[in-house]
């Protein structure tokens, strides 16, 4: 025994690398055939011996995790934080395994199956994704890398077979809708809710959910989890992505993200679950995989729904609770991490204030600056555009799409509905074909605005045409710097700004010239909108989306990609840093 325990712990020292890479191999062969047979095989008999081969392939990798963690624990005679990943898989195989043997239906399906299969081959992933130590990329150029090889996988997986149910897409529509995915933008060449199977649609809420909180971020937090830390390289790496300055803060800032993006996801879909009516649905995990699936689009600010006609569809459209629920999901979306931990962090001091004083019976230390200066910006910036384009919204379509709804308050909830989607969200509770012009000028203003930063939500971002409008005035007013609740603005930030701005608007005309060329026959404001909806990650559209040529859906992709990673992100990754001087030359003014 001693000589087995003596080997094991030889092999997990001074051998570890090539374990964790058997295992990677072995798991991704287990969930490539996995794959093949769940969007692939489309043959009864093969097919029934593919599930055969899925069964096996569970057990198989049931035993070796289970020998590799049992072995793991031997050789160091101590659990630790390693270790629980590997413990959690084997309580959850020894479940699924249990379950079969003695017939209980609901965890003997299937799908349970292909997700042990898949938290095995992600464990592993994960491992492996800490490999960053053998390389020397900048971490911009990292983050750019993610996005563009998770498009390509989800191209892939969009083009199996069983995605769809009518029409198989081609390359170019697979690359669109997992660009839009990725990109959590919501434009689609077709309608997922009739020609997607329930495996397609399972796909884009995964690239969504992926998407919408980075694929660095995503793989980071699972690397963390499932190898029990990070190297000193790593959080360098992962705090310049996250924008993390505190270097011990890294780890505990990713993990936050994570926590919150899933915590209101649970939420918003326990709530979109009880706004339903349950006649609707054929069976509770339907109900449940709806809910699901909205809440996740909903709090990424995505716009995809399963819906025929989008929020607008017959059933739905009067359904002012379940529309409520969705736009105060995206709104959280939009407001960005930072901001909405902030909000929880409040709320959890005033409730241990609350306990403090009614069950301690002793005075509660206060914490100074509740909020943050950034999170105060953000939120009075958010109110003053949530109130105007609710307002707007209300007064310029009266006669128009809201002339439809049969009481006041129907009015006031698709107003605040749709002056906020367009911002961001992308989502639509009327026909945007009939909404009047100087609306359609308006929801043009807003994409191009967007959401908070450090959110889903795309756009130039209100933070940065609040700062350029302050800078107006400050430059009327004749002062030198912007001041706001007695803090000066760093110059940095206004450059940032104008920078930004500049950019947007050179993207957006660039996008709006070649479509000219792409689709001639398009009108030009169904072009302009859908190049500021793409640029935007909105996902509004005219409704021109699925009769674009190739070359203009590759036009709106790219468009798509370049606003969700920013202008100034890839110009800062692919432009050579020069080295700071060790001189200033002299100063002088521009004309104007």
């Amino acid at each position: 025994m001693d000589a087995i325990i003596g080997f094991f712990r030889f092999l997990l020292k001074y051998r570890h690398k090539l374990v964790d890479r058997t295992m990677f191999y072995l798991s991704m062969v287990c969930a490539i055939m996995t794959l093949a047979h769940i969007g692939y095989i489309t043959d009864k008999q093969l097919a029934e011996t593919s599930a055969d081969t899925v069964i096996g392939m569970f057990y198989f990798l049931f035993i070796l995790g289970t020998l590799r963690t049992v072995a793991a624990i031997l050789a160091e005679r101590k659990i630790n934080v390693s270790h629980i990943s590997g413990l959690v898989l084997f309580v959850y195989f020894l479940l699924i395994s249990v379950s079969r043997l003695t017939g209980w239906a609901y965890f003997a399906k299937m799908e349970w199956l292909y997700l042990g299969i898949a938290l095995v081959f992600l464990s592993e992933l994960s491992r492996n994704s800490l490999f960053f130590d053998n390389f020397y990329f900048n971490p911009t150029i990292l983050f750019v890398i993610s996005f563009l090889a998770l498009i390509l996988l989800g191209t892939v997986l969009l083009m199996l077979p069983r995605t769809t149910l009518l029409a198989p897409l081609s390359f170019v529509d697979a690359l669109f809708m997992a660009t839009s995915a990725v990109c959590i933008t919501g434009l689609t060449v077709t309608d997922i809710s009739t020609n997607f199977s329930v495996f397609g649609q399972s796909v884009i809420m995964l690239l969504i959910q992926i998407g919408g909180l980075g694929i660095m971020t995503f793989t980071g937090f699972f690397g963390y989890f499932f190898s029990g830390g990070f190297s000193y390289k790593n959080q360098l790496m992962f705090g310049e992505i996250l924008g993390e300055n505190k270097l011990n803060s890294v780890i505990s800032t990713l993990l936050t993200i994570i926590f919150i993006t899933l915590f209101f996801e649970l939420i918003g879909g326990i709530f979109i679950f009880f706004s339903l009516d349950a006649a609707l649905f054929k069976s509770v995990g339907d109900r449940i995989f709806f809910s699901a699936f909205h809440a996740i689009s909903s709090f990424c600010n995505a716009g995809f729904t399963i819906l025929p006609d989008d929020i607008g569809h017959d059933i739905y459209r009067f359904n002012h609770g379940f529309q409520m629920i969705i736009a105060c999901s995206f709104i959280l979306g939009g407001l960005g991490f930072g901001t909405v931990y902030n909000f929880y962090t409040f709320l959890k001091q005033k409730a241990k204030q609350v306990v403090y004083r009614l069950f301690l019976r002793r005075p509660y230390i206060h914490k100074p600056r509740a909020f943050t200066f950034n999170t105060r910006f953000i939120l009075f910036c958010n109110a003053i555009v949530l109130v105007v384009a609710t307002l707007s919204y209300y007064i310029l379509e009266q006669r128009h799409t809201l002339a439809e709804e049969s009481s006041v308050i129907g009015d006031w909830v698709t107003s605040f509905f749709m002056a906020n989607s367009a911002r961001s969200a992308g989502f639509d509770n009327v026909n945007i074909n009939f909404v009047a012009t100087p609306t359609l000028i308006m929801m043009v203003t807003l994409m191009w605005m967007g959401a908070s930063p450090g959110s889903t939500g795309g756009g130039v971002k209100i933070t940065t045409v609040a700062l350029a409008i302050m800078n107006i005035i400050a430059l009327a007013r004749g002062k030198e710097s912007i001041e706001i609740y007695k803090r000066r603005i760093a110059v940095e930030s206004v450059n940032k700004a104008f920078a930004i701005i500049v950019l947007s608007v050179l993207t957006i005309t660039l996008s709006f010239v070649l479509m000219n060329f792409a689709d001639p026959q398009q009108e030009m404001k169904a072009l302009l909108f859908e190049v500021v909806s793409a640029y935007s990650t909105c996902g509004l559209s005219l409704g021109i989306t699925p009769s674009l040529s190739a070359t203009g859906k590759i036009i709106v992709a790219v468009t798509m990609f370049v606003g969700r990673v920013g202008t100034l992100t890839l110009l800062v990754a692919f432009i050579k840093n020069t080295r700071n001087k060790s001189y200033i030359y002299p100063t002088e003014k521009i004309l104007f």
